[in-house]
């Protein structure tokens, strides 16, 4: 089961405030603004700062 398209069309970075999208590997919500990864876990957004990881 993966993020349905409702959630995702709702969520938003809690940084920025840009919306967020899937990565490739649906292990992640990546912000394009800010770079920052959310991990997913057991199909649940972990939306918190502490846990998110800045990529290029």
């Amino acid at each position: 089961m993966a993020i349905s398209k409702d959630l995702l069309d709702i969520l938003v970075c809690p940084v920025c405030k840009e919306p967020v999208q899937l990565t490739a590997d649906e292990k992640g919500l990546k912000c394009p603004a800010c770079k920052r990864v959310y991990p997913v876990r057991d199909d649940i957004p972990v939306m918190l700062v502490d846990e998110a990881k800045i990529e290029e």
